[in-house]
């Protein structure tokens, strides 16, 4: 005890080896949908289910732990909501495959990492207006509410040009399963019970295994009638077929590079905010009122991304419910290594997660996409100048079902906005880079 008191300065920042403990159990379970989420997303893009369910929490837990050890901030991470979208449903299809998607996301992190070294991180974040950012945020929470909303038949393509999309059967059991879940799951998320999304995952699909006609899901029968057991060593030829698979080489090519400034925009701004709201809260802060050991914190973040695309699951990224952990009282790393831990045996339930239905996960996805769609009334609609453009941001990342088209047409709009009324001085050079590279991009690929 007194080792990890020292080495995580445990009584340094107030806490106790017991509350880093709970913390980490309390922050696992505000997390642990992602394994199901996650694969449930990256499957559309070609990744197999069970190897991106062991990826996926091999990869948390290495990231986890690498956050406690070297950062000492009780922050824990994972794929990212909303990145995972991107991977799956804009660049994949734009590249020909996840692999190459996955090539993408280790660039990502290799150039947050290159920019976190010569310390302009802080630099590119000025570029981007507020309001815009805001607009980015909860426009992705649109899509992934979206995603959730398709997975359950909740809505669906019309097959006509008006309008696009219909809506679904009210007698499908999945499209009430999916209601019920989000009530359940907000019920849940209201009354501040720990692992609330985990639980509407469960029951979710419990109810849906059992509506299939299913008596339960203790064991389930493959087409050869083996049992499959609910726990079992994870399987090195599963995890084969992801780890290693990214394609950097085909990521290099310039065509894609609209895709790559996309997702390192979505994925740079997103941990900025989540350190300083975790900083602030757990009040791990210096003299000059830093977070303590921002740059080490921020240098295990950008290695996560690129740790993500190399494990073929997406960019890994810091999660802003670390917060239920330190509101439990975690000050210190340890809280992040018992997450990482935690992580690490969910590998071994791999198979329990697989028999969930995708469609278990749609309740977690829209309340999820409301999480994060709370991003909207941070911005300024009385002023047209920053308005229309983060409106415009916000609504077409959904609409075009891409990421890099909304966030693209947004600051296209921004800039050109600035330009028709002289007032381009006030874009920073960063910002006028970007929407000349979105013009080429869209001008080029349609």
């Amino acid at each position: 005890m007194n080792r990890l008191n020292r080495f995580f300065h445990i009584d340094e920042r107030g806490s106790t080896v017991g509350t880093e403990l709970r913390g980490g159990f309390a922050t696992f379970l505000t997390m642990a949908y992602i394994l199901a989420a996650n694969a449930g997303i990256l499957t559309a893009a070609g990744v197999p289910l069970q190897p991106a369910i062991i990826c996926t929490a091999l990869a948390a837990g290495i990231c986890c732990i690498a956050m406690g050890l070297l950062g000492n901030f009780p922050l824990a991470l994972a794929s990212g909501m909303g990145l995972n979208a991107f991977i799956a449903f804009t660049a994949a299809p734009a590249m020909g495959s996840w692999q190459a998607a996955m090539g993408l996301v280790v660039l990502d992190g290799l150039v947050i990492s290159a920019l976190v070294a010569a310390g302009l991180r802080e630099a590119m974040l000025d570029a981007i207006p507020i309001d815009l950012r805001h607009a980015m945020a909860a426009g992705i929470g649109l899509f992934v509410a979206l995603i959730g909303c398709v997975n359950a038949g909740i809505v669906k393509s019309s097959g006509m040009l008006i309008p696009p999309v219909s809506p679904g059967s009210f007698n499908d059991p999945t499209v009430l399963v999916t209601l019920a879940g989000v009530v359940l799951t907000g019920v849940l998320l209201a009354r501040k019970v720990p692992g609330a999304i985990l639980i509407g995952i469960v029951v979710c699909g419990v109810v849906l295994h059992w509506t299939a006609g299913l008596n339960g899901i203790a064991e389930v029968e493959d087409p050869a009638s083996e049992s499959v057991t609910l726990f079992s060593w994870p399987s090195l030829s599963d995890m084969s077929q992801l780890i290693g698979q990214a394609d950097v080489m085909t990521a290099l090519q310039f065509k894609f590079f609209p895709l790559l400034l996309t997702l390192l925009i979505v994925d740079f701004f997103d941990t900025l905010g989540t350190v300083t709201a975790i900083g602030d809260q757990a009040n791990v802060k210096d003299a000059q009122n830093r977070v303590i050991g921002l740059r080490r914190i921020l240098v295990v973040d950008s290695a996560s991304a690129a740790i993500g695309g190399f494990f073929g699951v997406s960019s890994v990224t810091s999660y802003i419910e670390s917060a239920s952990g330190v509101s439990e009282g975690a000050r210190t790393g340890l809280h992040s290594v018992v997450v990482g831990v935690l992580f690490l045996l969910c590998i071994f339930a791999a198979p329990l997660v697989a028999l969930l239905p995708a469609s278990a996960t749609a309740p977690a996805l829209i309340v999820v996409g409301f999480l994060m769609a709370e991003s909207i009334t941070k911005i300024d609609f009385t002023k047209p100048d920053i308005g229309i453009p983060a409106f415009v941001t916000l609504l077409l990342i959904p609409l075009t079902y891409s990421i890099s088209h909304g966030i693209g047409y947004g600051l296209l709009t921004f800039v050109g906005m600035r330009i028709v009324t002289w007032r381009i001085r006030e874009v920073h050079p960063l910002l006028c880079a970007a929407a000349v590279v979105f013009a080429v991009a869209f001008l080029w690929t349609e």
